[in-house]
C-alpha cells in the first residue's frame, strides 16, 4: 500500500487490507505508468483521449449512483460538441458497474488500465474504493466525489470539490454544521445526534461531524456509526429510541443521518413516529425521483439536505448550462435531476480543465504539472485550486428542504472557512 495512502486511510484500514494483496499491477509501481504499447502516452492518440469511470449502478440496498454516468456523458458530449480538448476528443467507455463491492471495484480498476488502457478514470463514485492504491500506482489520473480517504493526499487522486475526509493536519469543511446554524437560528445551545453505518466511511464520518459539530458551537448528544452497513434494519426503534433521550433524557433538536436513502426513509420515519420534532437532515436525499412515491416523500418531507453544489433551484450561468448538457445527452428529454449527475459532470468538467490547461502535448507529466498550479472560479462546486483540494475541500455548499412536496433552498449555496482537522 503507498505511504500517502496508508498516512491517512487508517479509518479504512480493514478494507483495504483486504484486498491489498491483489492491488499489484503486473509491472512494478513506476514501470511505464501512463504509457501504452510502443512507448506511446496510455489512452492518449492523435485525435483522442480515453476515459472510463467506476460507479456503483447497482448495490444490495437498491441504491443506485448510475446516473453518475450520465452526468459525465453529458460534460463529454459538450467538450467534443466545442472541438474536444486541445484538438483530442474524449473516448467515454462508460461507467464499469462495481456493485458497490472491494473486489469489483479493484477489478474494475485493473481492467480499465490493463485492458482498455485508459488515460484517466472520471468518474469514479462509490463508497468503497479498494482500487485506489491500483491506481496510485499505475499513475492514472482519477476523480469524483472526495468522500473517502483515498481522495486525500495521493498524486494523481482527485476530488471535483476537493478532499472531504481530511487528513491530520488538514482541514475541515464546515458547510453542514453552518448551513444548519442559518436554519435554527445560530447554533449556540442546539443539540445534534449523528447516526451513521458501521463501516470505515461511518466510523469516520461520526469522527469528522462530530468536531465539526463542535468546533461550530452545537453540543454533540449523540454520535454512533451502529446501523449495519449491508441491510436495512427493519426495525429502528432500538436507535431512536437512545436518540430521543439523548440530550439530558429529551430529544436532540438536531439528527443527522450520514447514510444512504433507503436507511434514511426508515429513521425519519420511526423518528416522525415518535414525536420528534425538531430538524432532520442527512447528505443524500437531494434527488426529484424520490419524489414519485407518496410513502418515500412523506418520509423524506421537512429533510434539510447538505448539498456541495448549487441547488438546482439556481439560476446562475453553470446551473443553466449543466441542465441544457444534460436534456441533450438524455435525448433532449427533461429528466429529474439528482446529485449524482453532478459528481459525474463535475469529475468530468475538473479533470477537462486540468487536461485543458496541460496543453497539446498530454502526457501523464504535463497533466500533473498542470495540475500543480490549476486554479478556477465560479463553478458549480465554488472556487476550484490544486493541489489544495488534495487536502482540504473547496469549502462550498448549501441546504435544500423537501417542503410540500418540492425542493426550497434552506441555506443558500456560499463558502465557509474551514477549520484545522486533528
Amino acid at each position: 500500500m503507498l505511504r500517502p495512502i496508508r498516512t491517512i486511510a487508517a479509518a479504512a484500514a480493514v478494507l483495504l487490507a483486504a484486498t491489498a494483496c491483489n492491488s499489484a499491477s503486473t509491472h512494478g509501481p513506476g514501470d511505464d505508468a501512463g504509457k501504452g504499447g510502443g512507448g506511446s502516452v496510455r489512452g492518449v492518440s492523435a485525435d483522442s483521449i480515453k476515459v472510463g469511470g467506476i460507479v456503483s449502478m447497482t448495490t444490495a440496498s437498491g441504491y443506485s449512483k448510475k446516473d453518475t454516468d450520465l452526468g459525465a456523458k453529458a460534460r463529454y458530449d459538450r467538450a467534443n460538441a466545442e472541438g474536444g480538448v486541445n484538438g483530442r476528443k474524449i473516448d467515454y467507455l462508460g461507467a464499469e458497474d462495481d456493485g458497490q463491492d472491494p473486489a469489483k471495484n479493484l477489478a474494475a480498476a485493473r481492467g480499465l488500465v490493463q485492458r482498455e488502457k485508459v488515460f484517466a478514470v472520471a468518474p469514479m463514485s462509490s463508497v468503497t474504493f479498494s482500487g485506489a492504491d491500483f491506481l496510485e500506482q499505475q499513475k492514472v489520473p482519477t476523480f469524483g466525489w472526495g468522500t473517502l480517504p483515498s481522495f486525500c493526499g495521493p498524486k494523481y487522486i482527485y476530488g471535483f470539490n476537493g478532499c472531504l475526509v481530511p487528513m491530520p493536519g488538514g482541514t475541515l469543511n464546515q458547510t453542514w454544521p453552518e448551513g444548519l446554524a442559518t436554519v435554527l437560528g445560530g447554533a449556540k445551545g442546539k443539540s445534534v445526534a449523528l447516526l451513521a453505518n458501521d463501516n470505515d466511511a461511518g466510523k469516520f464520518g461520526i469522527r469528522t461531524f462530530t468536531q465539526g459539530f463542535t468546533a461550530a458551537g452545537y453540543k454533540v448528544s449523540y454520535a454512533k456509526a451502529v446501523v449495519p452497513a449491508t441491510s436495512v434494519p427493519s426495525d429502528w426503534s432500538a436507535y431512536t429510541k437512545e436518540i430521543m433521550r439523548s440530550d439530558g433524557g429529551k430529544a436532540p433538536d438536531v439528527v443527522i443521518s450520514v447514510m444512504q436513502t433507503p436507511y434514511n426513509i426508515g429513521l425519519f420515519t420511526t423518528l416522525k413516529r415518535g414525536g420528534f420534532k425538531g430538524v432532520l437532515s442527512d447528505p443524500t436525499d437531494y434527488d426529484p425521483g424520490l419524489l414519485a412515491k407518496d410513502a418515500t416523500k412523506q418520509a423524506l418531507d421537512g429533510v434539510h439536505v447538505l448539498l456541495q453544489f448549487e441547488p438546482f433551484e439556481s439560476e446562475s450561468a453553470g446551473m443553466r448550462q449543466f441542465k441544457e448538457d444534460i436534456r441533450k445527452t438524455a435525448g433532449g428529454k427533461d429528466v429529474p435531476l439528482n446529485m449524482h449527475m453532478v459528481t459525474g459532470y463535475m469529475s468530468a468538467d475538473l479533470f477537462l480543465a486540468i487536461a485543458e490547461k496541460a496543453g497539446k502535448d498530454l502526457t501523464v507529466e504535463s497533466f500533473q504539472k498542470a495540475a500543480g498550479s490549476f486554479s478556477d472560479s465560479g463553478t458549480l462546486v465554488g472556487d476550484r485550486a490544486e493541489p489544495k483540494g488534495q487536502r482540504e475541500s473547496f469549502g462550498c455548499g448549501a441546504l435544500v428542504q423537501l417542503k410540500d412536496g418540492k425542493y426550497e433552498v434552506s441555506s443558500p449555496f456560499k463558502c465557509y472557512p474551514p477549520i484545522p482537522f486533528d
